[in-house]
């Protein structure tokens, strides 16, 4: 089984005058090729969260949810120790916001829908050997998320086998930790582009199989 977690970073806010959205917007997939392998990132993610956030024997608020905007560099390192020695892959797409065209920038959905499918075609779903499970942090109205399912399984069809099943499943992230591990990864490459912080992107570099601006 092969388990994608897609997660997104900045916004597509594109009123660059009486606004302040981001210059960039970054998906990213974390890739895990097996059960055992994604059961060993879930299990890091949990332990961060357990001794790193909610370690205290009497703290009144309890964390059920890491995410990248909130944690330290520390925290994120120590989630990294974790599974380093796990076998995964990150994939990812950086769009330049300010070189997105009026008319297409008017249509939020279909630039997330195109960037995301630009990153599933850096994925070698030829190879896929058994199912695929791609997870989706749920940020979509109902029609929303059946016209990004639509869309992804047309483009995929003549990439993956016929008898190959593609799950495609919309999570909110506090439910779903492989999306919480993804939006570690995702925070800190919109952080490369965005800010130029390459402090905790350094860290996990070594796993990214794909990273590109689209748009420079």
């Amino acid at each position: 089984m092969w388990f994608l977690y897609l997660d997104e970073s900045g916004d597509l806010g594109f009123d660059f005058v009486s606004k302040k959205p981001s210059n960039y917007f970054t998906i990213t997939i974390l890739a895990i090729s097996d059960y055992a392998r994604n059961r060993a990132i879930i299990k890091a993610a949990a332990k961060t969260l357990k001794r790193k956030l909610n370690r205290k024997l009497f703290k009144r608020r309890v964390v059920h949810e890491l995410k990248a905007s909130e944690t330290t560099l520390d925290i994120k390192k120590y989630l990294y120790k974790q599974m380093k020695d796990v076998k995964f892959g990150i994939y990812s797409i950086t769009l330049n916001k300010r070189r997105v065209y009026k008319e297409l920038a008017e249509k939020k959905s279909h630039v997330y829908n195109y960037i995301s499918r630009l990153v599933l075609d850096k994925i070698p779903f030829e190879e896929a050997p058994e199912r695929v499970y791609l997870t989706i942090d749920k940020s979509k109205s109902k029609l929303e998320i059946q016209e990004f399912n639509k869309y992804i399984i047309t483009q995929l069809k003549g990439r993956l086998d016929p008898k190959i099943p593609l799950d495609i499943y919309h999570f909110d992230s506090i439910e779903n930790k492989g999306l919480q591990v993804a939006d570690m990864f995702c925070w800190g490459i919109f952080r490369k582009y965005e800010r130029k912080d390459l402090d905790w992107y350094d860290v996990f570099n070594d796993k990214v199989i794909f990273d590109d601006l689209y748009l420079p």
